[in-house]
């Protein structure tokens, strides 16, 4: 230990490593009292929560709200400029999208436009018709039912 008597550094790093294994020494013996114990294994128990009895499904009969509905034209109508851009067979790609993204906001929706892929135009005819005229002509199609992709036929 004299060798470190002129460098408190060290001597603190060494009473420092000393004071931190304390603990893990006592810990490894039986009450602090007698010699150290390997550690064994023991049984232990993972709880899983059960999901709710209530299916957590969408529904494909649900009703679509006004405030849904005029969420598919508000998400719409900003990106029909940037459809008409990129010409229509990436402007649907992009349309489904959206279509998607809206559907899932709104409480799974996805099977009820899977069930009728017209309820978008129906949507769109009674909330938003301009919106509609204009997606109509960027995405270059009769319908916006037949833009959709991945949605049935």
């Amino acid at each position: 230990m004299t060798r470190y008597r002129h460098r408190p550094v060290l001597r603190a790093l060494l009473i420092a490593g000393a004071l931190a294994a304390a603990p893990l020494v006592a810990a490894c013996s039986d009450n602090n009292m007698g010699p150290a114990t390997p550690a064994t294994a023991t049984n232990s128990t993972i709880v899983f929560s059960m999901p709710s009895p209530a299916p957590q499904v969408p529904n494909p009969d649900a009703q679509i709200s006004a405030a849904a509905a005029k969420q598919l034209c508000d998400m719409m109508r900003p990106d029909i400029d940037k459809w008409r851009t990129e010409g229509a067979t990436v402007g649907r790609a992009s349309f489904n999208g959206t279509v998607h993204d809206w559907a899932a906001r709104n409480g799974g929706l996805n099977g009820t436009v899977l069930k009728d892929r017209g309820v978008v135009d129906q949507i769109t005819t009674q909330n938003c018709p301009d919106v509609r005229q204009q997606a109509l002509g960027a995405l270059d199609t009769d319908d916006l039912a037949s833009a959709l992709v991945g949605f049935g036929g």
